[in-house]
């Protein structure tokens, strides 16, 4: 499996944030992550990419056990945070490489990895912009095209289209599903559409537990939609 999860808990105090959950995502799969606000989404991905250590329980990303083998699972996974962390002051090429750089990346192989990038994630008419200077739409790019520089096996996405106009949400569409083609894809969004749309299955969290793993066909098939079968789940 290219991740995991197996038993998962984290405790904020006496607060349990996530409460034993376990789910798997097979390669080349795009999942939906869903959840309403303080499901624990966001914890439960922070703990996947080793950005919080969890209480108890595993996760396994590409075999590599976060826990212990940290610097193998950064390797393996690309990752955009739901609030894009980007730094501002920089040209595009110019972060690109520098992102690169940190996962290894050198001279030649570096330079056209970011030209490949640049060109699949549509920033040819912007790439010698500060980052500064671009719309929410094109700092999504940028942010996509981070987390897929060094051609991770393993990506993981927290409301990529959050804040963005229907033509943005489009393209930032496109780039995911394209890139799922040869990607495992953990996506997570409050747009029930975008799931529906980019998704081939979908994990439902509330109050830290898991309530629903289906295939997105499964969840349409008692003849709701995914948005009528969230809001049944969520709201006993």
């Amino acid at each position: 499996m290219s991740i995991r999860i197996k038993n998962l808990t984290k405790l904020y105090g006496l607060q349990k944030a996530v409460n034993d959950i376990s789910f798997e995502v097979k390669p080349g799969e795009i999942m939906g992550f869903l959840g309403p606000n303080g499901a624990g989404k966001s914890t439960t991905m922070k703990i996947t990419t080793g950005y919080l250590n969890a209480t108890s329980g595993s996760v396994d990303i590409c075999g590599f056990d976060v826990a212990s083998q940290s610097m193998e699972v950064r390797r393996s996974i690309g990752y955009l945070p739901e609030h894009n962390p980007l730094y501002t002051d920089m040209y595009i090429k110019e972060f690109l490489r520098f992102v690169g750089a940190l996962y290894g990346l050198k001279s030649d192989k570096l330079s056209q990895r970011v030209g490949e990038m640049v060109e699949i994630c549509g920033l040819g008419l912007e790439q010698n912009k500060k980052i500064g200077q671009l719309s929410k739409g094109y700092r999504q790019r940028v942010g996509l095209a981070q987390a897929l520089i060094h051609n991770p096996p393993v990506l993981i996405l927290d409301e990529a289209t959050t804040g963005l106009d229907p033509n943005q949400i489009l393209e930032i569409r496109t780039l995911i599903k394209t890139a799922g083609k040869e990607k495992t894809v953990l996506f997570s969004s409050h747009i029930m559409q975008e799931v529906e749309a980019i998704c081939d299955r979908a994990v439902i969290i509330n109050r830290g537990q898991v309530v629903a793993d289906r295939s997105l066909s499964d969840f349409r098939s008692g003849g709701k939609s995914l948005e009528e079968v969230f809001h049944e789940l969520t709201t006993q």
